[in-house]
C-alpha cells in the first residue's frame, strides 16, 4: 500500500474538473488505485493578550481608536 498527496491542478483536466478540493490523496491497495479528496479545515483565528476573552470586536476596536485621534490636539 502507498499514499501520495498531490495538488489537484497536477492531475489530468478530466479528473481535475471532477475534484473541488485543492488537494487529493492518492493511494494504492492490491492494484486499486483511489483519488480521495482532502477537505482542509480552516483555523480559527485565536486572540490572544488583552484582547482574548473580551469580547471586543474589530468594529468597536477601530471606533476606540478613532476616537482616542480625534481627541488629540
Amino acid at each position: 500500500m502507498s499514499e501520495i498527496v498531490l495538488n489537484t491542478r497536477s492531475l489530468p483536466e478530466p479528473l481535475y474538473r471532477l475534484i473541488r478540493t485543492e488537494k487529493v490523496k492518492i493511494s494504492e491497495i492490491n492494484g486499486v488505485v483511489s483519488l480521495i479528496p482532502i477537505v482542509e479545515k480552516k483555523e480559527k483565528c485565536i486572540l490572544r493578550g488583552l484582547a482574548a476573552d473580551s469580547g471586543l470586536t474589530v468594529d468597536r476596536f477601530l471606533e476606540m481608536t478613532h476616537d482616542d485621534t480625534e481627541m488629540r490636539p
